[in-house]
C-alpha cells in the first residue's frame, strides 16, 4: 500500500483542526458556516490543505462530468499538449454533452484538452482517453484507478472517463478538491484553461468556439475554476475555485438540486471562507530571530535563525504573536551549524498552537587556550603589572652589577633596596 500523500495528511490534519471550528465557531470569532442544498460540500485552503468547512466530505457520491478532472490529469501526465488525436468511433446519446466530433477527425490534445475542461464534451473525453490508453478506453480507466491510489484518493473509484451514471464510478467532496488542487499546482495549463469564460477550438475539420460551463468564470472576478457536473444520479456538482489578496480557495458542492443552487452553495462557500479566515504567517524559515553574544569573543554575536516556518489559516478574530527563547544569552563553541539553541513559540490569543526550533545559522568554533592569554595579555591593566614587574626585576639586577665591580657587600637588606 502506497504511503499518503502530503495533500492526504495535510487535509487529514484540516479535518482535526475543523472539529474544534466547529464545536464552537463563535469563540473563534466566527460566522456561522452556510446553509446549503448540497448532499455534500467543502472548503480547503489551497497552500495549507486546511479544512476550513465541510458537509458529508467523505461520503461517496456519483460525480457526473467532474470525473473528467483525473481524465485531465492522465492526459497531461502522457500526452503533448501539441499532438494530434483521432477521433475513434464513438456515438455519443444526443443529450451528451459534445463538440459534433466525427470518427477519423483529427485534433491537437491542447483544443481536445478545453473541449474536455470547458464545455465538459464527452467525445472529447472518449477521443483522449482511447488514444492515450492506447486504443483501449478500459485500459485508460484501469490508468485512473491506479493514480488515484497513488494520490491517496481513497473513496474514488472510477469505471468511465466520461462521468455517466455507471456503477462503480464515484467520488467524495473531499476527493475532488484534493485532485484539482493537485492538478491547480502542478499543471499550469489546467490552472489557466479552467479559469477561461470561453475559447477557440483551431483544430479539426473545422473551428470551434466553446464556453465554460462553470458561469461563475467570467462574472464573479475572483472565481478562476474549476469543474462542473451533471447526470440525473449526482445532480449538480461544481468543483470550484477563487483567489482573494493572494489566498486561493477550493470547494465542492455534491448533489445540488440545480444549477442556480450549485452556483449559489459554492459561492456561499467561497465567501464564507473569504470573509472569516486568513493565512497567518508569523515565523519564517531562516529568519534572523535572535543574535546571543559569544563568549570569550568580545563584540561578536551569532545569528540564530527559525528552523522552519510556520503557515496556517486562522480565524480573521485571533492575534498571533511570537515569544523567543534563547537556551543561553551568552553562547560558547564548539557548536556545529544548526546547531538548536532555543525555539520560538507561536501563540494565538496567548495559547502556544507551535514550537519551532532556533538552530545556529553558523559553526561555532571553540576560542583556543593561547587566544585568550594572549587576549589577557594585551589588556591594559596587565600590561601595567608586567611593566612594574619588569621594572622591579630590572633594579636588581643592576644591584648585582654594582656589588660585583665594587666588592662590597651589602651592609643590609636596605641597602640593596634603595
Amino acid at each position: 500500500m502506497s504511503r499518503p500523500s502530503r495533500l492526504s495528511r495535510l487535509l487529514a490534519a484540516g479535518v482535526c483542526a475543523l472539529c474544534a471550528l466547529a464545536a464552537a465557531p463563535a469563540a473563534w470569532g466566527l460566522a456561522r458556516p452556510p446553509s446549503l442544498s448540497a448532499r455534500a460540500a467543502i472548503l480547503v485552503e489551497r497552500s495549507t490543505g486546511q479544512v476550513l468547512f465541510a458537509r458529508n466530505a467523505f461520503q461517496e457520491l456519483p460525480i457526473a462530468s467532474t470525473t473528467k478532472l483525473m481524465t485531465a490529469l492522465l492526459v497531461l501526465e502522457h500526452a503533448r499538449l501539441s499532438s494530434i488525436f483521432t477521433e475513434p468511433v464513438y456515438y455519443p446519446a444526443p443529450v451528451d454533452s459534445q463538440i459534433g466530433l466525427r470518427p477519423g477527425e483529427r485534433m491537437s490534445v491542447h483544443d481536445l484538452m478545453l473541449a474536455l475542461l470547458l464545455p465538459s464534451a464527452d467525445d472529447a473525453a472518449q477521443d483522449l482517453a482511447y488514444n492515450v490508453g492506447h486504443r483501449s478506453v478500459g485500459r485508460f480507466i484501469g490508468m485512473m484507478d491506479a493514480r488515484a491510489r497513488q494520490l491517496g484518493l481513497a473513496h474514488t473509484h472510477y469505471s468511465t472517463p466520461i462521468g455517466l451514471d455507471t456503477p462503480g464510478n464515484y467520488s467524495t467532496a473531499a476527493d475532488l478538491v484534493k485532485l484539482a488542487s493537485f492538478l491547480r499546482i502542478h499543471h499550469p495549463f489546467f490552472a489557466h484553461a479552467v479559469a477561461l469564460p470561453a475559447a477557440l477550438l483551431r483544430t479539426g475539420d473545422y473551428r470551434r468556439f466553446v464556453t465554460n460551463r462553470n458561469t461563475l468564470v467570467g462574472r464573479v472576478p475572483w472565481i478562476n475554476g474549476v469543474k462542473t457536473g451533471h447526470t440525473g444520479a449526482a445532480g449538480y456538482v461544481l468543483v470550484g475555485s477563487g483567489t482573494q489578496g493572494g489566498v486561493t480557495m477550493l470547494s465542492a458542492v455534491l448533489g445540488t438540486p440545480s444549477e442556480a443552487a450549485r452556483n449559489a452553495d459554492t459561492l456561499a462557500v467561497l465567501k464564507y471562507g473569504f470573509a472569516n479566515f486568513r493565512i497567518a504567517r508569523p515565523v519564517l524559515a531562516g529568519a534572523v530571530l535572535a543574535r546571543p553574544t559569544v563568549k570569550d569573543r568580545p563584540g561578536v554575536r551569532a545569528d540564530v535563525i527559525a528552523g522552519g516556518s510556520f503557515v496556517r489559516v486562522l480565524a480573521r478574530s485571533i492575534h498571533v504573536s511570537t515569544r523567543v527563547v534563547v537556551v543561553a544569552h551568552q553562547l560558547a563553541g564548539p557548536l556545529k551549524r544548526h546547531a538548536v539553541v532555543g525555539s520560538v513559540v507561536v501563540l494565538a490569543d496567548g495559547r502556544r498552537i507551535a514550537r519551532i526550533p532556533l538552530l545556529l545559522d553558523r559553526a561555532l568554533p571553540a576560542v583556543s587556550p593561547l587566544t585568550i592569554a594572549a587576549r589577557f595579555i594585551v589588556r591594559p591593566f596587565t600590561l601595567l603589572a608586567l611593566a612594574l614587574l619588569l621594572g622591579g626585576g630590572a633594579g636588581a639586577i643592576a644591584a648585582r652589577r654594582r656589588r660585583r665591580h665594587t666588592g662590597k657587600p651589602p651592609e643590609s637588606h636596605a641597602e640593596v633596596a634603595q
